[in-house]
């Protein structure tokens, strides 16, 4: 694990920006007069995608996509300048937000800057024409890390934007020689000490075919060697099959459970049920009931959370990545998503999400049930140990669940997953009423 990971992050909300999309306005200063609400719903990190200007040479669609980026140094016009970026930082930072920006440091656009100085640091196909490794990405061509000189002019970016910004959130990072990130991590700490690093990890299919054809790409396990957090790959195409019915709900609990004992102890994976790359979650899942305990299961996991602007509105539509596409507003008057998150994100911060030992199970009725247990401070520790367990009724009905077999006794208890309910376990059953259940499991209400 990256030396100086705080296992505190595990308990902080990023909030991801696509800024073009936004608002109709698509600038820096659309999303700063948002930050007061943004705040409120419960969000520690705002991570902006990528906010560099994109090129023109074969462009996807009429605005092209982001992650096309023609100079890293620069900043597109559309969203203000320099300036209005500092001031969208400053006033994140009154309110107590972190901002990351992207880094897309694995490919550029055809006719970026660095193509046109150093074209020797781009990959070569065969005929001596830029390419790129990964086909569909036929709008961007691939740099090369074997060029030190490469090395030095991406760190020295890095270490331009660390003087504005917390932090970055680095593109397809495991394509990316481990070595360069965690050089880069080391020089950029003399920036910006503290700097937080989220790697976009990739899927494990991802990695192998990479591997099969050459393409040297690290496993999650090795991105955490320069990195705080990663994404969460490894699990989530079990999360889509099992709310699609291709998987059993016991596979991705086990593989949730797997992560655990792969991990280092301090490993800290970004909690997704949607992002700019897949569905939104209320298009996966329409029972509103449903996706209320698929969120707050989101919440109870290890790990930080992160949520895809328009998230909160119960937006059903993904915005393009190469048009102008504004996420719909109009649903967040009147949505549940606020008053379902902010209890989540105040028991999040309790001290226990940052040092336990997580696992799930699978219940009748497709009922997951999960804990965390508070991990001692050593090992002459014998005091109890606190326990957080939670039930989470995934279709959004209401299910009876025994819950003698896990601790938990007869009493009333606080419904830490919603604001003042109570919930009462008699003869050593539960009743979920179809909300999710989060229970101190020492804390009987008398």
């Amino acid at each position: 694990m990256a030396s100086g990971t705080d296992k505190r992050l595990r308990q902080d909300v990023i909030y991801s920006v696509f800024v073009r999309n936004f608002s109709e306005e698509g600038n820096f200063k659309s999303v700063a007069e948002a930050l007061p609400r943004i705040k409120d719903l419960g969000v520690d990190i705002l991570w902006l995608m990528p906010i560099h200007p994109i090129g023109e040479k074969n462009r996807k669609g009429t605005w092209g996509s982001p992650y096309a980026i023609r100079d890293y140094r620069d900043i597109t016009p559309d969203y203000g300048t320099m300036k209005d970026l500092k001031a969208l930082v400053k006033e994140a930072h009154k309110l107590g937000l972190k901002v990351i920006i992207d880094v897309v440091y694995n490919h550029t656009s055809p006719d970026s800057v660095l193509v046109s100085e150093h074209p020797e640091w781009f990959y070569h196909r065969k005929d001596g024409s830029l390419g790129n490794r990964v086909g569909e990405w036929w709008d961007v061509v691939d740099l090369d890390y074997s060029y030190r000189k490469l090395w030095d002019y991406q760190i020295e970016t890095l270490k331009m934007w660390a003087e504005v910004v917390d932090g970055f959130r680095c593109d397809v990072a495991s394509m990316v020689p481990l070595s360069f990130w965690q050089k880069a991590r080391q020089e950029v700490e003399a920036v910006r000490p503290g700097c937080l690093w989220l790697a976009e990890s990739i899927h494990q299919d991802f990695i192998l075919e990479n591997r099969r054809r050459g393409i040297a790409c690290s496993s999650d396990s090795e991105i955490f060697q320069a990195f705080d957090m990663s994404y969460e790959y490894d699990t989530f195409p079990l999360m889509e099959g099992a709310i699609s019915g291709r998987n059993s709900l016991e596979s991705y609990v086990a593989a949730l459970n797997a992560q655990e004992m792969t991990f280092p102890d301090n490993y800290v994976k970004v909690r997704f049920l949607e992002n700019h790359d897949q569905i939104r979650a209320h298009a996966r899942v329409e029972s509103e009931a449903a996706l209320h305990n698929w969120t707050a299961f989101l919440y109870f996991q290890k790990g930080a959370v992160m949520l895809y602007a328009g998230q909160e509105a119960l937006c059903r539509h993904m915005p393009e990545l190469f048009e102008k596409d504004v996420v719909n507003w109009e649903g967040l008057e009147g949505s549940p998503f606020p008053g379902w998150v902010k209890p989540l994100y105040r028991l999040k911060k309790d001290a226990i999400f940052a040092d336990s030992t997580f696992k799930a199970r699978v219940l009748p009725g497709d009922v997951l049930m999960a804990e965390h247990t508070e991990n001692a401070k050593g090992p002459n520790d014998d005091a109890p140990k606190r326990r957080l367990a939670g039930f989470f009724s995934l279709t959004g009905e209401a299910r009876f669940v025994d819950v003698s077999a896990f601790g938990i006794a007869d009493g009333r208890y606080d419904n830490l997953a919603t604001d003042g309910e109570t919930i009462e376990v008699a003869k050593g059953h539960l009743n979920t009423r179809g909300v999710p259940v989060i229970l101190d499991a020492a804390r009987i209400r008398m």
